[in-house]
């Protein structure tokens, strides 16, 4: 189905040493850290799966990492000093209502900080299948604590009208980011209300008035038609996630099927100076992020930095097997930066191989 807060990203390269020889790897297909190329003592390492789980979505704020997740009709948030330990410390902020649009199947929370406060976009709905009934909703944070306390604040309206007697039209994976000042939600949805849940899921752009208000009609800006990001049972594309880096602006989206195994991730780049709310103005490339024998159902993923800010690093999701399904556990690498500015995600890092940990993370001596 989908980590950078909103505004322009702290995001900065690897030591020049080691980008030049994980850069190689990436451009050749390789995997990252085939062979470490930063020294790292066994303490100092880990490996993947980091956690069971889905839709993975960490921020670094002041000296911790907050991890969001839904399960059990409920959004929890986790603080954790490092990133490859995620789910500490949990609170649950926020328990679905017993009725309305909201009641059941909480998916895909995202945590963002805007203007001093913090935000969980979900979606949620009535129970399926089919799922024709997932909408997009709000919880707004009362102070600057990450875990709360939160108060909802409810619908966005995700159709083709912002006014609170609009049809918010099925949207799922909510994400947010400032660019230029002007804030902006990107999120994967249908062309129309449907009763089947096999209907193609697109990419749309709308502006925010505030963090919980759209102030205009949808743009769609991508939708399933190279052969790479269709699928077998469905076209889809959802799990949008900014990814800012100077003046580059990024949407890294999942494609294919969730529940098989070539679910993989695409990119669509924003032209420079071009408008947001122009579909012409964002250039799609993929496979950017694609499942290996080993690692399989690549996708969603969040993106976030290292301790120390030296490191950039891809949060994800992995299915256990290769059967249809849902199981699935979290994973975690470095990734880097073409010549032209442009990210370069690898591949998967096989399970059970040793990755050192994000730079600052290791005790001083190590």
């Amino acid at each position: 189905m989908r980590s950078a807060p909103p505004g322009r990203s702290r995001l900065r390269a690897l030591p020049r040493a080691v980008a030049a020889l994980a850069c190689c790897a990436a451009l050749s297909g390789a995997a990252f850290a085939q062979a470490p190329s930063r020294e790292a003592a066994p303490e100092c390492t880990f490996v993947n799966p980091v956690a069971p789980g889905q839709d993975p979505w960490v921020v670094r704020h002041g000296d911790a990492y907050y991890m969001v997740e839904s399960r059990d009709r409920g959004i929890y948030v986790y603080r954790s000093a490092t990133l490859t330990d995620p789910k500490r410390n949990e609170v649950r902020v926020w328990l679905a209502p017993e009725s309305g649009w909201n009641r059941d199947h909480v998916w895909a929370p995202e945590l963002h900080f805007i203007d001093g406060r913090w935000y969980v976009y979900y979606a949620a709905g009535a129970a399926g299948p089919p799922f024709v009934h997932q909408r997009s909703g709000v919880l707004e944070s009362e102070g600057e604590d990450p875990q709360g306390p939160y108060r909802d604040r409810g619908m966005l309206r995700t159709g083709d009208g912002v006014t609170p007697d609009a049809e918010p039209i099925w949207a799922i994976d909510v994400t947010v980011a400032r660019l230029d000042r002007r804030l902006y939600a990107v999120w994967s949805g249908w062309e129309a209300s449907a009763d089947t849940d096999k209907t193609p899921q697109h990419l749309y752009v709308a502006p925010m008035a505030n963090p919980w208000t759209l102030s205009e009609r949808r743009v769609r800006i991508s939708s399933p038609v190279e052969d790479w990001e269709r699928g077998t049972e469905l076209d889809l594309n959802e799990g949008p996630t900014f990814l800012v880096r100077g003046d580059r602006v990024f949407i890294l989206y999942s494609a294919r099927e969730s529940w098989l195994p070539a679910y993989r991730m695409g990119q669509l780049a924003l032209v420079e100076g071009g408008d947001p709310l122009d579909p012409a103005s964002w250039v799609k490339s993929g496979p950017v992020f694609a499942g290996t024998e080993d690692v399989h159902g690549v996708g969603h993923a969040g993106f976030t930095v290292s301790p120390d800010g030296s490191e950039d690093w891809i949060v994800y999701h992995s299915k256990t097997s290769t059967k249809p399904g849902w199981e699935r556990v979290v994973r975690m690498q470095p990734f880097l930066w073409s010549a032209e500015g442009s990210p370069l995600l690898g591949t998967p890092v096989p399970p059970g191989r040793p990755i050192p940990v994000p730079s600052g993370q290791c005790p001083t001596g190590h």
